[in-house]
């Protein structure tokens, strides 16, 4: 694999290491199976890129992307905690009205962005190339996403949050208002999601209605494979680790892809996921029977 494949992996895992750690919350932390992960990604490219067509500032387009995230999040734990709808239901509900409305945004199936500036655009230089000062960019704002979220789950409200997901009931009994976390949490969630998206849009120079399909799955696959590599519950680790996942597992499918011998192609992606999810579950119990044979 060239240097440049392999920092465009990197590239792409950094974005989507905002996604895993969307995923860690509504998944890991909430206890919450979202799937509006799907809609909420490519919504957030959808109002990005629409946005920095019409002429907006491409900061104020992304933050306003990241914005509808949170309100479809919202939207999400609404349904679930106001109209009792089950919760992976009420997600998926999401997640099939957001295909339509990613649509209205758009106007068309897809929007370039190839010659439109975008957030990049400010910081590039002649002495630097852009394959390699976008994955340092993207990384210093993912490490920046990852001490705050840090931050927040250790204050009142995120300890109120991390309850909810770990004994709702309890949590209740304890002055919790449980409803109100859900969504804050799914909101925050879907927030990074379409950041993420938003992100990935303007690093692919295309916005396009069917980026969101599978991305919770690469989302799950970034957490499991992190998690695979530390056996620390504590959220710093456990937020570095989803970040980490995610890069690791967009340098696997890169290597798989460029794999001349294997001969795997662009249409082998999901396979190569579900390969890859497949052996970062197992690898773990295997461990543990291998533990548990050693003992006396």
């Amino acid at each position: 694999m060239s240097w440049y494949a392999l920092w465009g992996a990197l590239e792409i895992g950094l974005i989507y290491g905002l996604v895993a750690l969307g995923v860690l919350i509504s998944f890991r932390i909430l206890r919450f199976p979202d799937l509006t992960v799907d809609g909420s990604f490519p919504l957030g490219a959808a109002v990005a890129a629409t946005l920095i067509v019409m002429g907006w500032n491409a900061f104020a387009a992304t933050l306003v992307a990241t914005i509808a995230g949170a309100l479809a999040g919202a939207i999400t734990g609404w349904l679930n905690v106001r109209l009792k709808i089950m919760d992976l239901l009420a997600s998926i509900l999401m997640m099939i009205a957001l295909y339509s409305i990613n649509l209205r945004i758009m106007g068309r199936p897809n929007v370039p962005l190839i010659t439109e500036p975008t957030v990049f655009s400010v910081f590039m230089s002649d002495n630097l190339p852009d394959y390699i000062l976008r994955p340092l960019l993207i990384l210093a704002l993912v490490a920046l996403v990852k001490f705050a979220l840090d931050w927040y789950l250790g204050t009142h409200s995120g300890l109120a949050l991390r309850a909810t997901g770990s004994n709702p009931r309890m949590a209740r009994a304890q002055g919790v208002a449980t409803g109100a976390m859900v969504l804050i949490g799914l909101a925050l969630s879907n927030a990074l999601c379409a950041l993420g998206g938003a992100l990935f849009a303007q690093s692919q120079g295309v916005a396009d209605i069917s980026m969101g399909i599978g991305t919770i799955v690469i989302g799950l696959a970034a957490v499991i494979v992190g998690e695979s590599l530390t056996n620390s519950r504590r959220l710093v680790f456990m937020t570095a680790a989803a970040i980490v996942g995610a890069v690791l597992y967009r340098i696997f499918v890169a290597l798989a892809l460029n794999a001349d011998f294997i001969g795997l192609h662009a249409q082998d992606l999901n396979l190569i996921t579900a390969v890859l999810v497949t052996i970062f579950l197992v690898v773990p119990l295997l461990r543990q029977r291998i533990r548990d044979r050693k003992r006396p």
